[in-house]
């Protein structure tokens, strides 16, 4: 039961996901799409949540598991004294539909097959008929799935199908299941797909993800995370998820768990940065635009993060589940959106300052929201919020939300100047310059020379780290490098980073966070220090698991990995460190 966050991969459309064990079960996947309740979800209630189980029968083999190659197709390869068979494992592209087919490989392999539904986050279980000898459908609720198969399907206990079927070298057994509306195959699906009809699927959508994996400026290195990125966009919308799961927890036992099936401004600033830098540019407008479209308008409606069709409503409630590893409350919805975080104003303007300075300056309309932004943050940057950690507490006075406001102000004046915008030039100005002043007085500890989470604060803050890129201190500013230092030092999780070692609302508390560290090798880098660039980073990234996938958060005492998965925020830091240390080493990027 549960096994570690680690021994799961990943695969997507963009629209919807899975993840997949290493003994290729699906434990968790949400139809029709990525922010819709789950049809398999035993990751969060062993008990009731269902799955979808190949292997072969038995347990004497061995496992291994690849991406084919730049795909999120994953090929799980099983290795018995009979022979060797694999599993490939794929959402198909434009489509809610699962496809798993298993190849023979050499010899003969028996399989054993369960497919297990329950919509609704486990709460539903299906209705199961039988049209035909290949074909099922399970309803429920307003959830409904065909299943197909080259094997025969029986039904057992009701409510699961079964399966047992031999492979043989050269051999494909087929299966696929599909979501519909449970009206629209009512009373019968439509024709089963063919043979040939699942295989054309299957390469239709390994070419579209070599397709989206086109030769660009992105290093081995780094090609991984930028898949996973595209796996976490959805292709219609251009929206981000910040994670594919929920509620996984920062702690076994604990009650940080966290609905992040949600798109966040903070990371579409990332994400359009890293993903232009790795030459993803249409994958990076898609998400700009999408920040753009959800975002303006009304700023005193602005929020901090939305849903992958631009959705503001997104309460946040708990579900009677179990949780991970007993891990309560399992949330659906995040409380968050409605909160005031500061740090929001400036990564709007910091897009588009950033897109204007790629050729693609604001227009008029977008130019009038883009005033008011800029005007809330020259208001109200004085304050407290509640920060980009997004802390359940009472509000602070933030020194990374008010250098951000800083950047909300200085980016309007250089848009206003160079795209030769009226602007409120010097209101905006005094601002900027009172911002600057307030956060080197009381957000500066002069005794120890660095500057502190909060003002009146002694404590640290890893968010410290992103200070200069975005200019407000310059890397070799010697306040910044006394910062780094004590951050590295203070906040230090045997060799990772901790975000922070202060009181948050929250009981409990949480591992390493990865992107802090792979933020601390970046720093390093752009400072010139190699060596340490080089020793952050490559602790930062064994944390992935085999297939390259990163977590959240990582408890280096069990060595596990803990928090939502794949988390894109950790990837986007992943690339930015690599890049960061690609360039201070002097090597081009390969093109």
């Amino acid at each position: 039961m549960y096994p570690p966050i680690s021994d799961y991969g990943f695969i997507s459309n963009g629209d919807a996901n899975a993840l997949v064990s290493r003994v290729a079960s699906i434990d968790w996947c949400c139809l029709p799409r990525a922010d819709s309740a789950s049809v398999f979800g035993r990751l969060l209630d062993w008990d009731r949540g269902g799955f979808w189980h190949i292997a072969p029968a038995g347990d004497d083999f061995e496992i291994s598991r690849r991406y084919v190659g730049g795909s999120l197709i994953l090929a799980t390869t099983f290795v018995s004294h009979g022979g060797c068979a694999r599993v490939l494992d794929c959402m198909t592209e434009g489509a809610p539909e699962l496809l798993r087919i298993v190849e023979g490989v050499r010899g003969e392999v028996e399989f054993a097959l369960r497919l297990a539904p329950r919509f609704d986050y486990g709460d539903v279980r299906p209705w199961l008929r039988q049209h035909g000898e290949h074909q099922w459908s399970a309803v429920g609720g307003n959830d409904a799935l065909v299943v197909v198969g080259d094997a025969p399907l029986d039904r057992e206990q009701e409510h699961d199908l079964i399966a047992q079927f031999r492979t043989r070298e050269g051999e494909r057994t087929r299966f696929a299941v599909r979501w519909y509306a449970p009206e629209t195959i009512d009373p019968n699906p439509p024709a089963p797909p063919t043979r040939s009809t699942i295989d054309m699927r299957l390469q239709s959508t390994r070419a579209w993800w070599q397709h989206r994996a086109r030769e660009t400026d992105a290093a081995a290195s780094t090609q991984q995370s930028a898949l996973v990125l595209m796996g976490l966009t959805n292709p219609k919308t251009g929206a981000v998820l910040a994670a594919a799961t929920t509620s996984l927890p920062e702690q076994i036992g604990g009650e940080r768990n966290w609905d992040y099936r949600f798109s966040w401004i903070r990371d579409s600033e990332f994400a359009v940065r890293s993903l232009a830098e790795l030459g993803y540019d249409e994958e990076a407008d898609a998400f700009r635009r999408f920040i753009e479209r959800s975002a303006a308008g009304d700023v005193e409606s602005l929020r901090v993060l939305y849903g992958v069709e631009g959705q503001r409503r997104l309460e946040e409630r708990t579900l009677d589940l179990e949780g991970y590893r007993k891990s309560a409350p399992v949330r659906v919805g995040n409380a968050a959106a409605t909160q005031r975080q500061h740090d929001v104003f400036g990564y709007l303007l910091e897009l588009t300052w950033r897109w204007h300075r790629r050729g693609r300056s604001p227009d008029d309309d977008y130019w009038r929201f883009l005033t008011t932004v800029v005007d809330r943050a020259a208001a109200e940057w004085d304050s407290p919020d509640r920060g980009m950690w997004e802390i359940r507490g009472e509000p602070q006075h933030f020194v990374h939300s008010k250098a951000m406001c800083w950047v909300a102000v200085d980016r309007g004046l250089k848009l206003a100047e160079r795209c030769l915008r009226h602007a409120p030039v010097r209101d905006w100005r005094h601002a900027r310059d009172e911002v600057r002043r307030a956060i080197e007085r009381d957000g500066y500890d002069e005794e120890r020379g660095i500057f502190v989470r909060a003002f009146g604060s002694s404590e640290l803050d890893s968010a410290l780290l992103l200070l200069p890129a975005y200019d407000f201190v310059s890397y070799d500013d010697e306040r910044m490098v006394r910062t780094v230092d004590a951050i590295a030092r203070e906040l230090d999780d045997n060799g990772l980073l901790r975000r922070y070692d202060s009181a948050d609302g929250i009981e409990g508390s949480e591992g390493a966070f990865v992107a802090c560290s792979f933020w601390l090798a970046e720093c390093y880098a752009q400072m010139g220090r190699a060596r340490d660039a080089a020793s952050v980073f490559s602790r930062a990234a064994a944390t992935a698991n085999d297939l390259g996938l990163f977590a959240e958060e990582y408890d280096t005492n069990r060595r596990e990995l803990r928090g939502n998965f794949p988390q894109a925020l950790t990837h986007l830091a992943h690339i930015r460190a690599a890049v960061a240390i690609e360039g201070s080493s002097g090597i081009a990027a390969r093109r």
